[in-house]
Parts: C-alpha cells; sequence; structure tokens
C-alpha cells in the first residue's frame, strides 16, 4: 500500500514554500500553505512575529482544507522566528496533534534556533519526528542546502 504524505507549511518570505514545493515534488505528496490571518507584512510584521513567537503565542488561521488524519506521514515547515516556530505553525498543531499518525519537520533560518524548533515542534505535536531538515535562507536561495536526499529517503523508508 502506498502512503499518502501531506506537506504542510508558512512562509512569510518565500523560502519555506519554495523548500515545501521540494518536498511535495520529491514525495508526490498533497501539499497545504498554513494563512495566518494576523498582517506579519514589513518590518511592524517581522517585529510582532519574532515576539509572538518568542511568547509563544497561538494565532488566528485561515481554514485548513486537508485534513491531517487521511495521511500517513505530515511534514511539517517553518522559519525559525527568535528560535521558535513560528505563531501560524504552533496554532495548526495545537489543533491538529490529535490527528497526526507520524510526522517529519522542516525549517529555513537566517541563523539559529534550530535543535530548538525542532524539539518544541516535537514536544507540541507529541510525536517523535521520523526525519528533520533544516536549511538557511541563503542555503535555499542558492539552491546549496545538504541533506535534503537524505531527509526525503528516510520518509519513504519509514514504516508505518
Amino acid at each position: 500500500m502506498e502512503k499518502k504524505y501531506l506537506v504542510v507549511y508558512y512562509s512569510r518570505t518565500g523560502f519555506t514554500k519554495r523548500l515545501a514545493q521540494e518536498i511535495a515534488m520529491a514525495l508526490s505528496s498533497d501539499i497545504e500553505e498554513i494563512v495566518d490571518m494576523k498582517d506579519r507584512s514589513g518590518v511592524k510584521g517581522f517585529m510582532a512575529g519574532g515576539r509572538d513567537a518568542m511568547r509563544r503565542d497561538l494565532t488566528e488561521i485561515k481554514q485548513i482544507e486537508k485534513d491531517p488524519g487521511n495521511y500517513d506521514i505530515v511534514i511539517i515547515g517553518t522559519p525559525v522566528w527568535a528560535a521558535n516556530m513560528t505563531p501560524a505553525i504552533r496554532t495548526y498543531i495545537y489543533q491538529n496533534k490529535e490527528k497526526f499518525k507520524n510526522v517529519a519537520f522542516f525549517c529555513t533560518t537566517g541563523g539559529t534556533g534550530i535543535e530548538k524548533t525542532f524539539i518544541e515542534m516535537e514536544v507540541s505535536s507529541k510525536r517523535k519526528p521520523v526525519s528533520t531538515f533544516a536549511a538557511r535562507s541563503l542555503e535555499v536561495k542558492k539552491n546549496t542546502y545538504q541533506g535534503f536526499k537524505e531527509f526525503i529517503e528516510k520518509i519513504k523508508k519509514f514504516a508505518i
């Protein structure tokens, strides 16, 4: 039986979206963008987003279309904001964690906070990830990141 994958992501600047699209293509999976209803654009949105992420705030997100309970593995992606996952992804996980069978995580970052973000995602989802992958924004821009194939292979080889 073929596994069903869902790639879910939030992206403010497009780096996480680009990575999500590559993952979805590599796995022939469904994909869904999580939309934060709070305006995160510009410098003001950037600063408020970092503050909300540090405070571990939830936010209002647009109604999702795909039920994560219908998938064998949900691959969740977020930018790292102030060494935390974004409020939109925190909200998605909070609202859907009981539906997850298995998860994998990916993130994009301009700096640090990768491991802390993955730990936070694991604790929030109550699921140990099948695989994790992180790329720096500059690596995504130049398409020079390492470990992508291994990330995809671990997901494909995971026995359900």
